[in-house]
């Protein structure tokens, strides 16, 4: 199994990005996939997860309503459209694949995810 996130990098307070993470060694289509921050001194938190579908999606308080995940099955990637981006999103971003197939149950948890990507830097600052 390998998780390549891509698209980091710098922004200014309002602007977008849109990370990548290109999946293999697994059927990606049978599988949720979650992302994840962790920001300098803070711990790993949940950002938001999408079904093997792409059907349900929930996402963080903190980035409800600016954060889109959706994923390209034929394709194998999952992504994540980051509008509105706001100093407190500085963080490395991660992707993670859902430890079980077809399965959604306690998406927030770290430990539900058995897979992680490298991770990809996200700077916004003016």
């Amino acid at each position: 199994v390998q998780l390549v996130e891509s698209g980091g990098g710098l922004a200014q307070p309002g602007g977008s990005l849109r990370l990548s993470c290109a999946a293999s060694g697994f059927t990606f289509s049978r599988y949720a996939m979650g992302w994840f921050r962790q920001a300098p001194g803070k711990e790993r938190e949940f950002v938001a997860v999408i079904s093997w579908g792409g059907s349900w999606t929930y996402y963080a308080d903190s980035v409800k309503g600016r954060f889109t995940i959706s994923r390209d099955n034929a394709g194998n990637t999952l992504y994540l459209q980051m509008n509105k981006l706001k100093p407190e999103d500085t963080a490395l971003y991660y992707c993670a694949k859902k430890r079980s197939p077809l399965d959604t149950d306690n998406y927030y948890r770290l430990t539900e995810y058995d897979y992680w990507g490298q991770g990809t830097q996200i700077t916004v600052s003016a």
